[in-house]
């Protein structure tokens, strides 16, 4: 594999632009007197380069590259840089004091211009000196080429601060940007969303924008939306997976949605169950597979909902579904549905650790198959799995069809989805066969891939080099062979990863901005607990302040404001807010809750109790409600009275350290000391266990 290092490249291309030695000329005598010496100075490894790798294409609309280089502990004190083409000219020179140098745009049109005549030889020197005595120390030599054939197409793509978990905390810093590969930076054309949006597509066409969105608490909320230069996101184009068979009874979440080439319909993973997992490493902050779902079809034209026969089997997770490109045939990636070893919750969403042990320290894999079934006019049929891309002892995810139908370039691992350190491109032909690696993979995880329209290009993420996932391009020939990857290094600002690239069949200017429209008083609530959950109160308070702007009589906001004020101590606004909540809604249990732990932190015992006791008779299967009532009730003397309570949530929540003690305090207080001696033995046990726990 390819290890690509740019962690110097800023520092440097920084240097050389301050030092302005960024023109290329035609070599002065003393730089060709150089390039003759150089022809003596053998390849010892002490110098080298490190971008772009040797046989490189590039496309002729890239913005200019940088080009960057190292050596060894060598006293180099300046740098000549020196392009030969096969045109048989002179070749272009440019002296550096830093090993890394960024040419301009005219310069890059004379390099892509002459590279028309073959590849180039770009040779970086090091000398001695920058005066007629120096002398050449080392040499390192790279050859490119350009290719023929544009990109021609924009990328439409997500930047994301890191690690994923305090991107979930607030969405509204994920931003989406478009633009063309000669561009400096794409222009932000999305962001400031106040719920998480998610997985993207477009027709083939680019005129359908399909995206997921949290909207109303609904995670499986999705919005399409015709393509024009100002998008407006408002609800009349929101649906939901949800809403198929929800007398089920089962959570959906809708992954990895893809709008159908022609843009009438919608392909998704519903009734679906996911590992997603919070990591601690930066690179790889997050673990996510998921364990079960079929594939269902949504009808834009008619709003109905489909199971697609051959992917609808409760007995597989059908995920990762996509088209044809012409619609008629649907790949997705199937394994067999596992359950837990430990189920805690009926969640779409697995979030905890203890639930998902075997696959953390267990040692357990979970590997996908690759299969195709026909899409008929959503009548489907039968599922059959791709040769070379099922069946061989490995993970097989994210198919894309190449434009003309002739290839699938896909993902590898050895286990699980998404953001595996080992995942690797493979291109296979469309009806199966041979499957081989790509050229351009590079040392940590590539994945997120898209052909440009023309079928010439490939975009894809890595994180070869960086924690921060960034952008790629190869160039794919008929043949399906790849080139080096091209770096992408001015699509991402500094502490931020790139994601989910897709290629637009659409001029730059199609989209120039996408408005959110739909936001309402339930989806900053949303917002405002994921602030919440994350300790960011301040956040918090804002998002319900804007909710109750938008809807005074929301009870949610009132009931979670309250919550975050008695966690600031702001305890007089958290009751006042608290009981505007129970103003309009008297049977909150919630609210009644919140407010007795307001009032229990003021040492108004009593009230709390009337609080607690009210919050546990609306709803008495809530372990909290009735061990506190149960533990203010030992606390104001009134130990007959706390037993029921106690015991109450023991049932519900055996492993409350807190209950035992305080039913233990109850019990000993009513004269029955061996009862309570267990209770005191068992609190003790769970306060060293929890002790224990990393």
């Amino acid at each position: 594999m390819k290890a690509a290092i740019y962690t110097v490249m800023a520092a440097a291309l920084t240097a050389g632009a301050a030092a302005g030695l960024f023109a290329w000329t035609v070599p002065s005598r003393r730089a060709a007197s150089l390039l003759r010496a150089a022809r003596d100075v053998r390849p010892d490894g002490t110098a080298r380069f490190e971008y772009p790798f040797d046989g490189t294409v590039f496309p002729p609309d890239l913005a200019p590259p940088a080009f960057t280089w190292r050596a060894a502990d060598l006293a180099v004190e300046r740098w000549l840089l020196a392009a030969e083409f096969a045109d048989g000219r002179a070749p272009l020179t440019v002296f550096t004091d830093a090993p890394a140098w960024r040419p301009g745009r005219r310069t890059w049109r004379r390099f892509v211009a002459r590279c028309g005549a073959g590849p180039a030889t770009v040779t970086a020197l090091g000398l001695s000196g920058g005066g007629r005595g120096a002398g050449v120390l080392c040499a390192a030599t790279v050859r490119v080429s350009v290719s023929p054939h544009p990109v021609g197409a924009p990328i439409f793509y997500r930047e994301v601060n890191l690690p994923f978990s305090e991107a979930v905390k607030d969405p509204s810093r994920i931003r989406w940007r478009l633009g063309p590969v000669s561009d400096s930076r794409p222009r932000v054309v999305l962001e400031k969303l106040p719920v998480c949006g998610n997985c993207h597509s477009f027709s083939r066409d680019g005129r359908v924008l399909g995206m997921d969105v949290d909207y109303a608490n609904d995670k499986g909320s999705y919005v399409t939306a015709r393509v024009e230069p100002e998008i407006e996101l408002t609800p009349d184009k929101l649906f939901s997976w949800s809403a198929y068979r929800p007398e089920d009874g089962v959570q959906t979440f809708g992954l990895l949605s893809q709008v159908s080439p022609d843009g009438r319909y919608v392909i998704s993973t519903v009734k679906d169950r996911s590992v997603f997992l919070p990591m601690p490493d930066l690179a790889f902050s997050q673990l996510f597979f998921p364990i079960r779902g079929i594939l269902v079809v949504y009808d834009r034209q008619t709003g109905t909902f489909a199971p697609l026969p051959g992917a609808d089997d409760p007995a597989y997770v059908q995920s990762n579904p996509a088209w044809s490109p012409d619609g008629r045939t649907v790949i997705f990636a199937r394994s067999r549905v596992h359950e837990l070893r430990r189920p805690v919750r009926k969640d779409a969403v697995l979030l905890r650790r203890e639930e998902c042990e075997e696959f953390l320290s267990g040692g357990m894999t979970f590997r996908y198959d690759l299969c195709t079934v026909p899409f008929n006019n959503g009548r489907g049929g039968t599922a059959r799995p791709l040769p070379g891309a099922s069946g061989n002892g490995a993970s097989n995810f994210f198919p894309k069809y190449s434009p003309d139908g002739r290839w699938i370039v896909f993902c590898k691992a050895a286990s699980f989805m998404l953001l595996q350190p080992d995942s690797e491109l493979y291109i296979v032909p469309s009806g199966g066969g041979e499957a081989r690696r790509l050229a351009c993979n590079l040392s940590r995880m590539n994945s997120w891939h898209s052909w440009s329209p023309n079928g010439r290009w490939l975009v894809f993420a890595s994180k070869s080099g960086s924690p921060y996932t960034r952008l790629f391009l190869t160039q794919v020939d008929e043949r399906g062979v790849s080139t080096p990857a091209v770096l992408l290094d001015r699509f991402t600002e500094p502490g931020r990863a790139a994601n989910i690239p897709e290629f637009v069949a659409c001029g730059d200017e199609t989209i120039r901005r996408i408005r959110e429209r739909f936001v309402d008083d339930a989806s900053l609530v949303r917002s405002g607990i994921a602030f919440q959950q994350g300790g960011a109160y301040d956040q918090a308070l804002v998002q319900y302040r804007r909710a109750l702007a938008l809807n005074p009589d929301s009870v949610d906001a009132r009931v979670n404001m309250g919550a975050v004020l008695s966690d600031k101590n702001e305890l007089a606004a958290a009751a006042e807010c608290l009981s505007e909540a129970l103003a309009r809604a008297p049977d909150n249990a919630t609210a009644w809750y919140n407010l007795a732990v307001t009032e229990a932190k003021r040492q108004r015992l009593d009230e709390a109790i009337r609080c607690c006791a009210e919050a546990a008779r609306l709803n008495p299967e809530s372990a909290s409600a009735q061990g506190n009532l149960g533990v203010l009730l030992v606390q104001r003397g009134r130990l007959s009275e706390a037993e029921a309570p106690l015991r109450a949530a023991l049932r519900l929540d055996p492993d409350k350290a807190n209950v035992h003690a305080a039913l233990g305090r109850a019990l000993a207080g009513l004269g029955r000391r061996q009862e309570a001696d267990r209770h005191y033995a068992e609190a003790a046990r769970l306060a060293r266990g929890r002790q224990g726990r990393p």
